[in-house]
């Protein structure tokens, strides 16, 4: 496990500054994507709060049901804190007995609740999981609206109420009401305006992950260089605590304790491989928002830049599924591997190319594999002359806009089983995209961009020599890279053939 507890150089823990929030009284939410750490958290949290604090901690998984109405949420709260405390606080459990003869309402759950908080000698914590589990807003709201006015009147005649309360789930308390109302009663004034911002970055740093290996290691003895493997994990996770903790699995249970870099290549490979519930669930918001499917798909596939905008319904809610980053004001996707798993989606389900009647056709898997060996270079040729041969059909609008599809659409049969590719999302823009192809003991880097002039094509060439330098860390005196240009002037000049920039070999094709 990563250690979540430890304070680093770089600052507090994660556990020390929540803790901090919680001394401090704050009411707020903590909403991350699927299996982002929230319930680990919670976790950490009730246990560092034990023999100092009365903490009543619960999860909405599995009680839908509870959200009938307000009178049946009241009486399954109590039923819920009650049993809490007879566990853990039996002194303080016969607060939260029903000797009420009709219906028990949310007054009477806070008339509990006051008395717990007046009678308990420590203060009291409230943590509730899964909260977007509520299956009618209206009834959930008034639950806040009643924990509201409480922290409103301890402001004013310090009546007692919880010390604080965190609740969590993947949808903040807004994005909820999007999700259970129809659009046509989306508004956002919101019950728990009284929260504060939860701020607390939940990804794992590099030195976060050194954590967990260093426990690892002193275990196994495996020789790994913690700080360059913790990196490298950082790289291709982006800290997403699942994705981190999951390759480490691979690597220990599958991959016979391989730890080095191209160990964590075929850790990747396994599991954008596999099906998981993190996967399927992204698969499954894409189906479920549109927008959201149409706003990653022209990020990720055509390369539109998006810059920052929190006012933005779709980014909100993209941040919120923990797809996206944001960088220099940017949107990005938030990871290597979330980029490698999307793209297969889109390409899975897009028709594009077979709308406009675009076929690379001819090339096999046979043609370019020669006793193991994937042949780069004569795949590059082979898709120069199938597109040289169908470009005058197409339309130049289309070109600009789909030709990395059609490019990722051609290479990604010929690679599938021994190899596989990823994009290099941080460097990628409407301009220019990265394909990093490992196929065997081989790593292909590819750059595809667009003509944009002469002046660019140098840049161009500094940037991918720079990265090729960069990705062999000057382990090779003449790095090797390939660069393919969509030239879609009508005086273009194709060219094909092997070219030398910044101590670097190029095979460059210009279409």
């Amino acid at each position: 496990m990563v250690n979540i507890e430890k304070d680093l150089p770089s600052g507090k823990s994660k556990l020390s500054q929540t803790m901090a929030m919680i001394d401090k009284g704050q009411y707020f939410t903590i909403n991350r994507g699927r299996q982002y750490g929230k319930t680990t958290m919670l976790n950490m949290l009730r246990l560092a709060m034990t023999g100092k604090k009365v903490v009543i901690n619960f999860s909405f998984e599995g009680r839908e049901a509870f959200f009938v109405s307000q009178e049946i949420l009241a009486e399954g709260l109590r039923r819920l804190i009650f049993a809490e405390l007879k566990r853990n606080q039996p002194e303080l459990a016969n607060i939260f007995e029903n000797t009420i003869s009709g219906p028990f309402a949310l007054e009477d759950l806070a008339d509990n609740i006051s008395t717990l908080c007046a009678t308990s000698k420590q203060d009291v914590v409230l943590l509730i999981d899964e909260v977007d589990k509520a299956s009618s807003y209206d009834v959930f709201a008034s639950f806040l609206g009643k924990l509201r006015d409480m922290y409103l009147e301890r402001s004013v005649t310090d009546t007692p109420t919880f010390k604080s309360i965190i609740l969590a789930g993947v949808h903040d308390i807004k994005n909820l009401k999007r999700k259970i109302r129809p659009e046509s009663e989306h508004v956002y004034n919101s019950p728990w305006n009284i929260a504060m911002q939860f701020d607390v970055d939940m990804s794992f740093s590099a030195p976060e992950i050194a954590t967990m290996l260093e426990e690892y290691e002193a275990d196994h003895h495996s020789g790994m260089d913690i700080k360059a493997i913790s990196e490298e994990l950082r790289e291709w996770t982006g800290g997403y605590p699942f994705l981190v903790s999951r390759l480490c699995q691979l690597i220990d249970e599958k991959l016979d304790q391989d730890w080095t870099m191209a160990g964590i290549e075929k850790a990747v490979k396994l599991l954008i491989s596999e099906q998981n519930t993190l996967f399927d669930d992204m698969v499954k918001n894409m189906e479920m928002y549109p927008d959201i499917y149409h706003f990653t798909y022209a990020l990720l596939i055509l390369g539109e830049e998006k810059r920052e905008s929190l006012l933005d319904p779709i980014i909100q809610r993209g941040l919120m599924f923990s797809f996206y980053r944001i960088a220099d004001g940017k949107v990005l996707i938030a990871n290597q591997i979330f980029a490698k798993v999307l793209t297969d989606y889109f390409l899975s389900k897009d028709d594009t190319t077979e709308k406009n009647n675009v076929n690379i056709t001819g090339v096999f898997k046979n043609d370019v594999v020669r006793n193991g060996r994937f042949d780069m270079e004569l795949a590059i040729r082979k898709f120069s002359e199938h597109y040289n041969e169908i470009f005058t059909q197409k339309d130049i609008g289309f070109w600009e806009k789909y030709a990395r599809l059609v490019f990722l659409t051609y290479l990604k049969p010929l690679i599938n089983g021994e190899g596989f590719y990823h994009l290099e999302s941080q460097f990628t823009d409407l301009r220019r995209m990265d394909i990093v192809v490992d196929y065997g003991k081989n790593q292909f880097i590819i750059e595809l961009k667009l003509w944009h002039g002469e002046a660019y094509e140098e840049e161009a060439y500094k940037q991918l020599t720079d990265y090729l330098h960069s990705r062999t860390g000057g382990k090779s005196s003449a790095p090797t890279g390939w660069l393919v240009c969509f030239d879609l002037r009508k005086d273009k000049k194709p060219r094909t053939g092997w070219i030398e920039k910044h101590g670097c070999k190029i095979f460059e094709t210009v279409l």
